[in-house]
């Protein structure tokens, strides 16, 4: 079985006000955290890739560290602005196998940021990004891979790519 790559963001564990800032179906911030786990762990396989594109916690390092253990995948943390007054190393030593401080092309086709970057039509990527949760950005040349838009659930590379690929042609 070949491993899938997938990409999520603004999962803001521990966050208890961001269950009314965003309208969370949860009742309070510890089952929040658990639908969000298994969520994450009904698509993602231990052997899968995961691009988490920052505002991954609001734990402390124990607590963080023990939601990152209970996630699948090889999973890659790109700092969110609620990530940032932590250092690189606070990350790895939470358990993420890898940590940028700055945006990350994959694929030549996606770039990976937490805020959505500016882009134009002459430039040949999707920006994939977070930060700003259940607002729409405009664009066909950005995507909105925050969890509010997508019931909790990673993305896979191949449900992005098809979904941006077709909005061109159309």
């Amino acid at each position: 079985m070949m491993a899938k790559v997938f990409f999520t963001s603004d999962h803001h564990f521990g966050h208890k006000l961001i269950i009314d800032f965003e309208s969370r179906p949860f009742a309070d911030v510890t089952q929040m955290n658990e639908s969000m786990i298994a969520s994450w762990n009904t698509v993602v396989a231990p052997e899968d890739k995961v691009f988490h594109l920052g505002d991954f916690s609001f734990l402390n390092k124990e607590d963080t560290s023990s939601i990152v253990a209970r996630l699948n995948g090889y999973k890659t943390l790109i700092l969110g602005n609620h990530d940032r007054g932590r250092s690189r190393d606070w990350w790895l030593e939470t358990g993420f196998h890898e940590v940028s401080e700055y945006p990350i092309i994959y694929k030549d086709f996606f770039f990976l940021s937490h805020e959505p970057m500016y882009m134009n039509k002459h430039m040949p990527y999707v920006n994939v990004h977070g930060h700003i949760h259940g607002q729409k950005y405009e664009g066909k040349n950005h995507f909105n891979i925050c969890v509010e838009h997508w019931d909790y659930l990673p993305l896979s590379f191949e449900q992005i790519r098809d979904s941006v690929v077709v909005s061109e042609e159309g």
